[in-house]
């Protein structure tokens, strides 16, 4: 498995799941990430929370980085990481810290939304 690249999961899974593929790229994102009843930035902290209580942690990057598109700062997400270590353990933490660390060190700020 080592040599599988998870940098990008959807994209990695679609040539074997097309169906699954569709599902998620013409439900999942037009109509729950597009309900405008919570903001694409808490929606993206819900999600990276979730995430990290689960150990999807193959899936976190991509969320990660679109959070920060989403205008949540690297110090909510921070944040939000030291706080999910009380509830969902001090292990699962420490592995999202490093990942959005490896993450993020390489992805530009989003500009005017990171200073807020």
């Amino acid at each position: 498995m080592s040599n599988i690249d998870f940098s990008q999961p959807r994209k990695a899974a679609r040539a074997f799941t097309p169906t699954l593929s569709a599902f998620v790229d013409n439900t999942l994102y037009p109509d729950v990430w597009g309900d405008p009843a919570l903001a694409l930035r808490d929606r993206s902290l819900v999600t990276v929370a979730a995430l990290i209580a689960a150990g999807h942690t193959d899936e976190l990057p991509a969320h990660l980085r679109r959070a920060v598109g989403n205008g949540v700062t690297r110090e909510e997400l921070a944040a939000a990481i030291t706080h999910l270590a009380f509830y969902v353990g001090f292990p699962a933490a420490i592995t999202a810290s490093a990942i959005a660390q490896h993450t993020l060190a390489a992805t530009p700020e989003s500009g005017a939304k990171d200073k807020q």
